[in-house]
């Protein structure tokens, strides 16, 4: 490794100013990164890791930012050292995208959605690269295979919006990695992506740092991750650098508190090994907890029966449907009254359609819901509205699913008043949403802000406390927990654990986060190209998983610890088959083999 590091933060003070005065993101941090080396930055939302990212790349006044003290020295292909917090934004420019590429937590936001993913692909290879048009579509289709995009000829000619979240996601990740900048700025590159896809994901930035130097700024909240990537690690509270180590010394002997807490809230795989039902986690500075197991009950609520849900893919000059996709196919498994059955898989296996056809958000196109022996497919729009009251839905991007114009208590009583306020009067639906907000934790003196004033944590807790207000019976949780930082992600896991223990309330966790799953379920599905490849209760599928698909998803999980980091050669996945048929075509059924009590697996062909 070079002594001369690619980057220098040095004293770097960052302020915003408000309606209530200057607030200050940064205080007079410093660190250094190395050709070749990874350096992760940790610690929760608003400590401050994306703050100094962004004004690494001098975005940051963008976001209403001001650099108000330090340098920023950058040593370039040509021209050496300069000091990016001083340097024009049209040298900027040029520097940005071509020497350092930057991968975005928000992949939607990152792209634009007008233009397809091709012509964004290309773009910044004509411009900083000179680049002819074939050759740039060329590089553009190669990227694709890099981040491991199924059908890369067709997704360039796609739009951001048909590509799921996980797909989105890879292709802002090779849209950075397009010009091979000699630094890399990932901020939170793999929170909205599946274990699989993470695993090649960290081994292809891996890849490119051993092969031509880079050197990569690593900012998440995933301590897995940082186990498995960094070669140092800083850790932010609260705008200041508290701790800076090797990855070994943080994880071996934590010293500061904070560090401290932090390691503590992570959930490691296996660590429910040997137990039969879920519990909450112990968490630092939390002594009040309930910390007991969570039975449920043996009582059906929820039966899902042969589930099929495809969508129509048209073409041609009349805008026929000539093939469609096969995005859940054949489902089949129960939920009991105060359990959690979780559904796991890649990227666009159906586990989110899945959740959706369950409360009709999406038209299934065949199959039984029955939810407390209604039967949810032959309602009409009346009836099904008022079932609504019985299921609810978390999404996973709070921020998106919350009006940012209605103040949060307006928006937590919303529900009851679109069901004619539940027998409640004016007086009793603000009580009612004063004790919400009470039981998800927030201060009462949150009810009159509104999202852009919360985290995404605190604005999760807002999600669940709609969810709440109608008293559902079930509640499907769509990625509900994989944006949060760990330590607020194992107060919300707690929280729900705690209300299901409380309220009796069943969950459909829909999650790629194999730890907090096995935290959390009584009973695991493992889905794969749209259908259940595996189903049992949740020891029986991670203690002794039988399907190929499974053993590699569990083989993927990074673990919490440095010393046991994945090799490239543990990654043996295969490229995923197309879930689009032409029409006319007929899926065999699925058939499953009973491998011990209530653990069946499919025998019929999945393709894996």
């Amino acid at each position: 490794m070079l002594d001369t590091p690619i980057a220098r933060i040095e004293n770097l003070r960052v302020q915003f100013e408000t309606k209530s005065g200057t607030v200050v993101g940064v205080k007079d941090v410093s660190f250094s990164i190395a050709p070749g080396e990874t350096v992760c930055v940790v610690g929760e939302s608003g400590s401050g890791k994306s703050v100094s990212s962004l004004s690494l790349m001098r975005l940051i006044e963008f976001s209403g930012g001001d650099i108000a003290g330090g340098k920023l020295v950058f040593d370039r292909k040509e021209g050496g050292e300069i000091d990016l917090a001083t340097t024009h934004q049209d040298l900027m420019r040029t520097i940005r995208g071509n020497e350092i590429g930057m991968i975005f937590q928000e992949p939607m936001t990152a792209l634009n959605p007008v233009f397809t993913v091709g012509r964004q692909l290309t773009e910044g290879l004509r411009v900083h690269r000179g680049m002819s048009r074939s050759a740039a579509e060329a590089r553009a289709l190669e990227l694709l295979r890099e981040v491991r995009i199924p059908e890369p000829e067709r997704r360039l000619k796609q739009y951001p919006h048909e590509l799921s979240g996980g797909m989105r996601q890879r292709v802002v990740i090779a849209m950075a990695l397009a010009c091979k900048p000699r630094l890399l700025i990932a901020d939170e590159p793999t929170t909205a992506l599946d274990v699989t896809i993470q695993a090649e994901i960290l081994a292809l930035i891996d890849r490119l740092k051993r092969e031509t130097g880079t050197a990569v700024m690593f900012i998440t909240h995933d301590m897995a991750v940082v186990a498995q990537m960094a070669d140092r690690v800083i850790v932010m509270f609260r705008g200041e650098k508290v701790e800076e180590g090797p990855v070994a010394e943080i994880f071996a002997h934590p010293q500061h508190p904070y560090t401290q807490a932090l390691l503590a809230a992570v959930p490691r795989l296996g660590e429910m090994s040997g137990t039969d039902a879920p519990a909450p986690m112990k968490l630092v500075g939390r002594e009040d907890q309930t910390l007991d197991p969570i039975p449920g009950t043996e009582e059906p609520l929820l039966r899902v029966e042969n589930l099929t849900t495809r969508f129509a893919v048209q073409g041609g000059f009349f805008r026929r449907t000539v093939a469609n996709v096969h995005a859940v196919e054949d489902l089949s498994f129960t939920i009991n009254k105060g359990q959690t059955l979780s559904l796991v898989g890649e990227s666009g296996c159906g586990k989110s359609t899945a959740g959706r056809s369950i409360l009709r958000l999406v038209e299934p196109l065949s199959g039984k819901i029955d939810l407390g022996g209604t039967d949810i497919m032959a309602l009409n729009d009346r009836d099904l509205r008022k079932a609504r009251r019985d299921m609810q839905m978390i999404f996973q991007d709070p921020f998106a699913s919350l009006n940012p114009q209605m103040q949060l208590a307006d928006q937590v009583a919303e529900p009851l008043h679109n069901f004619g306020g539940m027998g409640l009067d004016k007086a009793g639906i603000a009580r009612k949403v004063e004790d919400l907000f009470d039981r998800v934790e927030l201060p009462r003196s949150f009810m009159r802000r509104y999202p852009h004033e919360l985290s995404g944590g605190q604005r999760q807790r807002i999600a669940i406390a709609r969810a709440l207000s109608l008293n559902p019976k079930l509640i499907v949780a769509d990625e509900a927990v994989s944006a949060l930082d760990v330590s607020v992600q194992a107060q919300v896991v707690n929280l729900m654990m705690e209300l299901q223990a409380e309220l009796g309330l069943s969950y459909l966790f829909i999650s790629h986060d194999m730890a907090v799953v096995e935290r959390v379920s009584h009973h695991v599905g493992v889905m794969y190209l749209g259908r259940i490849v595996e189903i049992g209760p949740r020891r029986a599928v991670f203690e002794n998983p039988q399907h190929a698909y499974t053993q590699a998803l569990m083989k993927a999980v990074p673990i919490a610890d440095p010393e046991r980091r994945k090799s490239e050669r543990d990654l043996n996945f295969k490229p995923i088959p197309s879930p689009i048929h032409p029409v006319g075509y007929e899926p065999v059924a699925n058939e499953y083999r009973e491998v011990g009590p209530g653990h069946r697996v499919l025998v019929s062909e999945s393709g894996y």
